[in-house]
């Protein structure tokens, strides 16, 4: 079979390379020529790079489309219309592995809780963040339970995929510009469901309405009783640690072990990572917040007064909810693209704002005007792109500023 790999990011070269393992023909391609693809090339993958052009599908049988390719691009699009099918990564990796998968997803708390409830499991986290799932492929034993996050984007493209255990965390409005509408979106989310039958299960918030396939039902809510409360701070942590140990406790963890985990787990870097302390000012990086919803999250984890750096490039969301948030907690500072969009909307709720730019003046500006007990925190709203490579370079760009102040 000829395989046909659009987006050499971190998950399109694990499936490239999984496949080359098993001997298969695979061509990569990416519409930006300036890429370290050398690992593929020393495996045999044919490479086309700076180019889409339609005539690679030519004896193409599937195409195995990366997240961060719009379904609208024209290779894909050409795909479909000649009847190649379209793979996301994950859709391969579940093919691939022989290993029961519990799928993890929702708008925000997805890596928190695949890595806690991956703790709890001592099973292998892969997918959205971190490890592609095709990397686990010749890594793991046959029998052993891997945790996957999975993103709407992956989920876009799955066709077999079905875990033995999912977990949807909430659904908010987020990728409007990707997916259009809440609706979409919304099912984009729920197709992680679609596949399970009689003995899978399916973990949901409590009171969430009904969803495809046929997993067995099982609730939580953030109020749950809980083996231990946990190490990590907010309200939506415990939320995720609600469902981390409602699953657990479907699979047969005993509670001493969830207990042991929730008190354990230190949380996951760019999601309320406490980074420096300078002159009596917690810095904390939350640059994962990349939507409204988990920005106000973000905020409401904290008593203390903030300098809240927001901004990047917009997703198409209101921000009137998260000015009125902000209102009487602090100062923010703006950056990116959507600094203009938000200065509007804080100005409205009578937020003290400034436009700061770039991120290095925004947290210069925070650390002049913050006092001993306060915090500044990196909760954006939005995406990175418009100034960095992905949310974990701005997260080390924060983390690197905060801790020069420090020292």
């Amino acid at each position: 079979m000829t395989f046909l790999v659009l987006g050499l990011a971190r998950s399109g070269q694990a499936a490239a390379l999984a496949l080359r393992r098993r001997g298969e023909e695979v061509m990569g391609v990416d519409a930006s020529a300036q890429l370290d693809v050398g690992r593929l090339a020393d495996a045999g993958v044919e490479l086309h790079l700076g180019t889409e052009e339609d005539r690679l599908l030519d004896g193409v049988e599937t195409l195995i489309k990366s997240p961060g390719v719009p379904a609208e691009t024209s290779l894909v699009a050409a795909a479909r219309s000649r009847g190649i099918p379209v793979w996301s990564e994950v859709e391969l990796g579940s093919r691939l592995l022989p290993n029961p998968i519990l799928g993890v997803t929702g708008t925000n708390g997805k890596t928190t809780t695949s890595e806690l409830l991956g703790v709890m499991l001592g099973a292998p986290v892969a997918g959205n963040v971190g490890r592609a799932l095709c990397d686990l492929d010749g890594d793991v034993e046959p029998e052993q339970l891997v945790v996957c996050e999975v993103s709407s984007f992956q989920l876009e493209d799955v066709h077999e995929f079905r875990p033995r255990l999912a977990v949807l965390l909430n659904v908010e409005p987020d990728h409007l510009d990707r997916h259009g509408t809440l609706g979409a979106y919304r099912d984009a989310k729920l197709r992680l469901f679609e596949n399970q039958g009689e003995g899978d299960m399916a973990v949901l918030p409590r009171g969430f309405g009904a969803v495809p396939g046929k997993g067995a039902r099982i609730e939580f809510d953030g109020g749950d009783p809980l083996p231990a409360e946990p190490r990590i701070p907010g309200a939506h942590n415990r939320e995720n640690a609600a469902a981390a140990t409602a699953a657990a406790r479907a699979l047969g963890v005993d509670d001493t072990r969830i207990a042991e985990a929730l008190e354990a787990f230190p949380g996951v870097a760019h999601r309320l990572e406490p980074v420096a302390e300078a002159r009596g000012v917690l810095y904390v990086n939350d640059s994962k917040a990349t939507n409204t919803a988990a920005a106000r999250r973000a905020i409401a984890a904290y008593d203390a007064p903030l300098h809240v750096i927001l901004g990047g490039r917009g997703k198409g969301e209101s921000y009137s909810e998260l000015a009125l948030e902000l209102a009487g907690r602090g100062r923010a500072y703006l950056i990116g693209e959507a600094a203009g969009d938000l200065a509007v909307a804080l100005e409205l709720a009578g937020v003290d704002h400034e436009l700061s730019g770039d991120l290095e003046t925004a947290v210069r500006s925070a650390a002049r005007n913050a006092k001993a007990g306060e915090i500044v925190l990196l909760a954006p709203a939005c995406a990175s792109y418009d100034q960095f490579r992905d949310f974990e370079e701005r997260g080390d760009a924060f983390r690197r500023l905060a801790q020069e102040l420090a020292a």
